[in-house]
């Protein structure tokens, strides 16, 4: 593979040692993430060249995001978000602002390890047994104690009170959405499938805006900076003579 940026040459060597820096599920697609990202240099310090910036640090090599900060100050206008929008936001996305439920939990963790099929099979099998069990009237402590491979089966199976980010996520996705009472099926995770009953749920509170706008600031801030980020290397593509490598930045690094 060799790519001509305006002439200038990107040869495959540098290509492949480029691909160090991006890992991918195959060797097709990492050298095209290198190769993307070293058309995106190169274009980021010709532009540089040409406006006469003068980027290099003399105790360091320039990294392509020193170019590409130096060119976006320096040809780009990227407004701040301002009262009003952050306002807006807030009202239009009041349940990304609310404190975490909390939970009261028992389960019956039923272990199966995650690449053992047969295995997972049976757990879910039992659990499934379990749960009838336990709706036609059977002790959930005493279930705990005879079937489950958690420490809290010493508990009753109990978590005690728990809040979004203290379990797992594929646990807390399907658990956070219940309803009190038993779980209907099994709750499936890494660790195997469990048998949940919630005892109780405490609903989480809305926080004010005063709490979180300055969250909301940074965070429109910098979708907007994307935003900018992205339009103007577009623009540097668009503009350019490349041969050799047909362009895609979605996921280039630089747009992270």
């Amino acid at each position: 593979m060799m790519i001509q940026v305006n002439q200038k040459t990107i040869d495959e060597p540098a290509i492949l040692a480029e691909m160090q820096y991006h890992p991918a599920d195959s060797q097709e697609r990492a050298m095209t993430k290198a190769a993307e990202s070293l058309v995106i240099g190169e274009l980021l310090r010709q532009r540089a060249a040409k406006l006469g910036l003068q980027v290099t640090d003399e105790s360091k090599k320039s990294s392509d995001n020193d170019f590409l900060a130096a060119l976006i100050e320096r040809e780009v206008a990227i407004p701040k978000a301002d009262e009003e929008s952050c306002e807006t936001y807030y009202q239009q996305n009041t349940e990304r602002f609310m404190t975490s439920p909390l939970l009261e939990v028992r389960h019956i963790l039923l272990a199966a390890a995650p690449d053992d099929e047969l295995d997972r099979v049976n757990a879910k099998i039992v659990a499934e047994q379990i749960i009838k069990q336990l709706r036609e009237g059977e002790d959930f402590a005493r279930l705990a104690q005879q079937h489950s491979a958690c420490p809290s089966s010493a508990t009753a199976g109990g978590l005690g009170q728990i809040s979004r980010g203290q379990t797992v996520a594929e646990f807390e996705r399907q658990v956070f959405t219940a309803n009190e009472g038993l779980v209907p099926n099994p709750v499936e995770t890494r660790y195997g499938f469990h048998v949940v009953t919630v005892d109780r749920k405490i609903a989480g509170k809305q926080l004010p805006y005063e709490t979180v706008k300055d969250k909301i600031e940074t965070y429109l801030n910098e979708k907007v900076e994307r935003k900018a980020v992205a339009q103007y290397i577009h623009t540097l593509i668009q503009d350019a003579n490349i041969q050799g490598f047909d362009f895609v930045v979605s996921d280039s690094p630089l747009l992270q």
